[in-house]
């Protein structure tokens, strides 16, 4: 009878923790969709601003790199401060600040006003990576679940990528930008209502029981996650500096506003798939094989961007963007590989440092070439320097193997 009733309290068990793995993956994914699509937004509307207010490229660097700089630069003091105020505190208050900062960007008169309102949104989306993707690892079983369960976070990412600008490429077609990004800064605010209701009160007594028996180790390889973490800033520099010069390179061979927002939607459906294929393609030849591959083919591509007409351009987009994100995907699996024992957290929170950090760097930079020596001098600079990622590809998988 002791039994029955201990089993039956077991299977209880297991039926509550099942549902708040499921709430907590639908929180961090709508999360994940939300912020990286208020992120990337920024991409249709860097044109839009550049006309207004007559900004050089080097400004328009500036502008998407004070953003992801702001965003790259808290991210490690985000995972501290949710250990003192909570992380379901912490994670909706970032989006519901994500938003309001969209919306003091829809009523911004002039540059300094957009400008604080961006280095607002970066602080607000701060708290998005370190704090879904580590209540995703912390709330599902070691092993296959969590490495599923992270694949599903990053395709959601994606998927927001691709709404988000989109919705509003179509918006700016009846209605101005003001109107726009004042929606999306209500957009912005009804997620953050959605994570209070969704993130489940039991997750961290979850995470908690979960860290007990989490097994999950890497080898502590310091010169791999050196690697890695180069490897990753390389590969996101390219990609933001890429992303911040598309529209221009778009604008150039007579796309309209609404055909930019068109052509991002492309781009990143392709990756989305991308991220979702490589990280299988990963699993069958190994990281550094499908890094080659990955990233010799974005450098040609970005070189064929240049090239090639609208038409041809536009067709070529979804190919694009599933060799320019499928990247990060793969060496976000390797994280974990190469991890000491216990600092599995700190190593994410360190390659998404770095990463966005390289993201928010390469616009201002590569903006600044694009001012001296034109767009198509500052493509092809990106596709020469993504190259680099090779050889250091080969140190990384030497650090997995050590």
């Amino acid at each position: 009878m002791r039994d029955l009733k201990a089993a039956a309290i077991s299977a209880e068990a297991d039926t509550s923790d099942t549902a708040v793995r499921r709430r907590s993956l639908i929180a961090a994914c709508s999360a994940h969709a939300v912020h990286d699509g208020l992120t990337d937004l920024i991409y249709v509307l860097l044109p839009i601003w550049q006309s207004q207010f007559g900004i050089s490229y080097a400004m328009v660097g500036l502008l998407r790199g004070s953003y992801s700089g702001m965003m790259a630069a808290f991210q490690l003091l985000a995972s501290r401060l949710a250990r003192r105020w909570g992380r379901e505190r912490l994670l909706v208050g970032g989006t519901a600040l994500a938003g309001v900062a969209y919306l003091i960007a829809g009523q911004a008169g002039g540059l300094t006003v957009l400008l604080m309102a961006l280095l607002l949104g970066g602080l607000g989306a701060s708290t998005q990576h370190p704090l879904a993707s580590s209540l995703i690892t912390d709330t599902h079983e070691a092993g296959g679940g969590v490495k599923e369960a992270l694949a599903q976070y990053n395709f959601a990412g994606d998927i927001g990528k691709t709404l988000i600008p989109g919705l509003v490429g179509l918006l700016l077609v009846v209605a101005s930008w003001q109107t726009s990004v004042t929606l999306m800064g209500l957009l912005g605010l009804a997620a953050a209502g959605l994570l209070w209701w969704l993130i489940p009160a039991q997750s961290e007594q979850l995470a908690v029981k979960q860290k007990s028996t989490n097994t999950m180790t890497g080898n502590g390889s310091v010169s791999g996650l050196r690697a890695l973490l180069l490897t990753g800033t390389l590969d996101s520099a390219v990609r933001m500096g890429f992303l911040t010069f598309l529209p221009f390179l778009l604008q150039s061979k007579g796309a309209g506003t609404a055909g930019i927002g068109l052509a991002l939607s492309l781009l990143f459906v392709g990756g989305a798939f991308g991220k979702l294929l490589c990280g299988y393609l990963g699993a069958r030849i190994g990281m550094m094989k499908t890094v080659w591959v990955t990233e010799s083919a974005t450098s040609l591509l970005i070189l064929c961007a240049v090239w090639l007409p609208l038409t041809g351009l536009m067709v070529m987009l979804p190919l694009l963007g599933l060799a320019l994100n499928g990247t990060s995907s793969v060496l976000y699996g390797v994280v974990p590989e190469l991890a000491g024992a216990g600092k599995r957290e700190h190593a994410f929170a360190l390659f998404y440092t770095g990463t966005i950090a390289g993201g928010a760097i390469a616009p201002i930079v590569f903006g600044r070439l694009g001012d001296v020596a034109g767009v198509p001098v500052a493509l092809i600079s990106l596709a020469v320097v993504l190259l680099l990622t090779l050889p250091l590809s080969w140190l990384v998988q030497k650090g997995v193997n050590s």
